[in-house]
């Protein structure tokens, strides 16, 4: 049998830290004058009382968990938090059932722009931070699941960024806190300047400093029902797409930026994929908005850019409603937001290195059918692939594809139709939110689909942020034994 004591305990850590968070909206509504604030404080003392329980009651060595334990820590580290912070939406001024209030807490948590909540002005300021909130922690959950599970447990080929020393010197320091620390460092400035700016171009304090939450953690969740639209300022516009832009890049090479590494971000392939892809559909978009919707060529570039950005980075934000959209922007749309940004980012998706290991792969096996005795070995960064992972990879996006498959076949059995089932399923499990058709398109509100598609959806959302794995190998029977 699996030890649960350092699992629990590790889950109990992040339901400390969840308690904690509920402070800053409590604070927020009580300033304001609403009672909303004294849900905040019975929420916060309930998840503290079993966060704190777990940590004491189950006293165990959980630095050295083993791959089984890391696993299920991953899953309920994950799905623990998305219980206890739905408690302000189930018992507040909201009163969303079950599984509205879950699904809102999972968005939140996984960082996904879908809400169950209309109208987002009329909401007391407290619960409108929670949602800020819950996916600025969500990214940092991301960065530490991308930045050091993921690629320790070899998921999916992130085994290719496992942290090397980047010294002889740091044998002996502890790196990982270091790295860790320092990550979140960047993290936090980089949300500190966006909101900065934001305020400084219009917006108010408080919608500023949440938007600047959700952007930088590619979330999405917005204060208005019309989303970054609301404001329609094109100076907001442009501080919100540099912002997603940046949280889709690798976090790693930030923290070698700081270190003096500049030219890390600058040289790494994957970035500039991530850059010129990105660069190529908003071209894309862009001239569509201007030969077939007659956009001048200024509107055309600043939604067009804005829109990619935030369907490819999974943010979500919008400025325009491309729920509509057919042909080829919505081709591109949905390609975007199945490939998502760079690995070590806080966006989902398939992610870019994934595409370009493929490509290389591919390449290197058609120039052995024209040099079948040649020793060709495929490179990435200008180092040699090891053989295990284009076999991760290739399994990790059939994996991806199947649980793609059913997630949309799920969502047309409960009576969506094939548009939304198709959009809802890759927004989900992209971490996007939002998909086309009336029904989950941009600006939707999604209380009104069936209480089974809320849960298929808020399953779909977790399963992509933890790239599938994590959860899926907790269903193999041989998992369980010893």
């Amino acid at each position: 049998m699996v030890d649960f004591r350092p699992v629990l305990q590790v889950v109990g850590w992040v339901l400390v830290v969840l308690a904690a968070s509920m402070g800053a909206p409590a604070v927020a509504d009580a300033v304001a004058g609403f009672g909303e604030w004294r849900v905040f404080v019975l929420s916060a003392g309930l998840t503290v009382f079993v966060g704190l329980a777990f940590v004491l009651g189950m006293r165990s060595r959980w630095a050295d968990l083993t791959v089984r334990q890391a696993y299920l820590a991953i899953a309920l580290g994950w799905l623990m938090p998305c219980v206890f912070a739905a408690l302000p939406f189930a018992f507040g001024d909201a009163h969303l059932p079950a599984a509205d209030a879950f699904f809102e807490a999972t968005c939140g948590v996984t960082a996904t722009s879908a809400t169950m909540l209309a109208p987002l002005e009329r909401l007391p300021p407290g619960l409108l931070l929670w949602r800020g909130v819950l996916q600025w922690l969500g990214g940092v959950g991301t960065l530490a699941m991308a930045t050091a599970i993921l690629p320790a447990l070899r998921i999916g080929g992130m085994q290719i960024f496992r942290i090397e020393m980047l010294s002889p010197v740091e044998k002996m320091a502890p790196r990982a806190a270091r790295i860790g620390s320092t990550l979140i460092g960047v993290y936090a400035a980089i949300t500190a300047v966006l909101g900065l700016l934001l305020w400084l171009a219009g917006m108010t304090g408080f919608d500023a400093w949440i938007h600047a939450m959700a952007t930088i953690s590619t979330g999405g969740f917005s204060t208005w029902d019309s989303s970054v639209g609301h404001y329609r300022s094109a100076a907001i516009d442009a501080i919100v797409t540099a912002g997603m832009v940046l949280g889709g890049l690798p976090f790693l090479l930030f923290f070698r930026a700081v270190r003096g590494n500049v030219g890390a971000l600058f040289r790494d392939a994957q970035v500039r994929w991530y850059l010129g892809v990105m660069l190529a559909g908003a071209l894309a978009v862009s001239l569509w908005l201007a030969v077939s919707r007659h956009f001048t060529a200024g509107e055309a570039l600043r939604y067009g850019t804005f829109t990619v950005a935030s369907v490819m980075t999974g943010t979500g934000f919008t400025t325009i409603d491309y729920g509509g959209w057919t042909g080829i922007p919505a081709a591109v749309l949905l390609f975007l937001a199945f490939l998502g940004g760079c690995a070590g980012s806080t966006t989902g998706g398939i992610k870019v290195f994934r595409l370009q290991l493929l490509l290389t792969e591919a390449l290197v096996q058609m120039r052995r059918l024209l040099r079948p005795h040649a020793i060709l070995i495929a490179s990435f960064n200008r180092r040699p692939i090891a053989d295990d992972i284009p076999e991760s990879v290739m399994g990790f996006l059939f994996v991806f594809a199947m649980a793609f498959a059913a997630l949309a076949m799920g969502l047309g059995l409960v009576g969506l139709d094939f548009i939304s089932a198709i959009s809802g399923a890759v927004g989900a499990i992209a971490n996007l939110g939002v998909g086309l058709g009336a029904a989950v398109g941009p600006g939707s509100n999604l209380a009104a689909l069936p209480d089974a598609a809320k849960w298929l959806l808020a399953a779909g959302m977790i399963f992509g942020r933890l790239e599938i794995f994590p959860l899926l190998v907790l269903f193999v029977p041989t998992f369980w034994k010893q």
